[in-house]
């Protein structure tokens, strides 16, 4: 049986170096580690994981909490978590909770019996179960994408979502709508509450408010989508345009549209937000706002990681910047 001996023979270096880069890779040059993990993979080695973790008192494993695992945002965020988590030599825990409060209490409880280390929140709930708050308050916590709502104790990841919002309203301002419908997602999600305001703000500056009647909560999925634009293009003075507070509503508000007899975008224009890769080949395209969904990821597990290690952080919140993608999905008002 390959031991580690063996794979500092193949890769030149010392055997301190070879558990270096696999214990802490952060510690050695990204050339080094390569060459150490073409050894390893030559060679058929595999670490003794058990006595390194028993030894270190660590798991060497994250626990993702995610609402939707079927959400293609999300797992575009988890590629972005699991890429860093394997330059780290982590493994990734994913508990897909459906939005379920005792779901995420049962993954998250995972760190607290030292099966995972850490744990990355991609919803607005506080994870663990009220019984558990006092030996939780120990446990790495990152939140990335959402914010634990009324808990500013963790780290957040997230998106510039204020200003996206504002940018959306900008774009179909510029086209000449003024009756506007909004499809958001939980009504209780701060980032939910961030866009709605920046929308509204951007409304504001233009003189134009935001009609209640023209705001329809959703829940990020097709369907509600679905009906969300059915309940807009139902009142006696329908938008012009509606702006749907991700794709998979945006898609499903692009079907109703066309289900009611009506054309996009030239009777209504449609706008989504992730720049999921389906929006693209929807048809219309969608116009939506990009987000680095993988960088989230990154970010989020390179946070993580500085707080498992004791490490001080630059900041606790990372905000990323944002890209309004422009498709045939939004054009001008065709009505005065």
């Amino acid at each position: 049986m390959s031991n580690i001996r063996e794979v500092a023979r193949r890769s030149g270096v010392s055997v301190a170096t070879v558990s270096r880069a696999l214990k802490d890779p952060q510690m050695v040059s990204p050339r080094t580690r390569e060459r150490v993990l073409k050894a390893v993979e030559e060679a058929g080695y595999r670490p003794n994981l058990l006595a390194r973790n028993f030894s270190s008192g660590k798991s060497y494993a994250v626990m993702v909490l995610v609402p939707n695992i079927a959400n293609p945002f999300f797992s575009r965020v988890i590629r972005g978590i699991e890429k860093a988590a394997q330059d780290q030599g982590y493994s990734v825990l994913l508990g897909d909770t459906k939005g379920d409060s005792s779901n995420e209490q049962f993954y998250a409880g995972m760190a607290l019996t030292n099966q995972a280390d850490g744990v990355i929140q991609l919803g607005s709930r506080y994870p663990f179960a009220e019984k558990d708050a006092n030996l939780a308050a120990s446990v790495p916590l990152v939140n990335a994408c959402e914010r634990i709502v009324e808990d500013d104790r963790y780290p957040v990841v997230e998106l510039d979502n204020h200003g996206a919002a504002q940018e959306v309203a900008r774009h179909l301002m510029k086209m000449g709508h003024r009756r506007i419908g909004v499809i958001t997602g939980p009504s209780q999600s701060p980032i939910v509450r961030d866009r709605l305001s920046g929308f509204s703000e951007a409304l504001k500056k233009r003189g134009l408010e935001l009609d209640p009647e023209m705001v329809v909560h959703g829940e990020f999925t097709m369907t509600s989508g679905q009906k969300g634009a059915e309940t807009l293009l139902s009142t006696p003075h329908r938008p012009t345009a509606i702006f749907c507070m991700n794709d998979e509503m945006a898609i499903g508000a692009v079907h109703q549209v066309k289900r009611m007899g009506l054309r996009v975008p030239e009777d209504v224009s449609v706008t989504g937000f992730d720049n999921i890769e389906f929006s693209q080949f929807t048809d219309p395209p969608l116009t939506t706002i990009n987000q680095p969904a993988e960088e989230l990821g990154r970010y989020a597990m390179e946070t993580l990681r500085l707080i498992i290690d004791g490490k001080p952080l630059k900041s606790s919140r990372t905000i990323l910047p944002f890209e309004l993608v422009e498709r045939e999905s939004t054009g001008p008002c065709s009505y005065k």
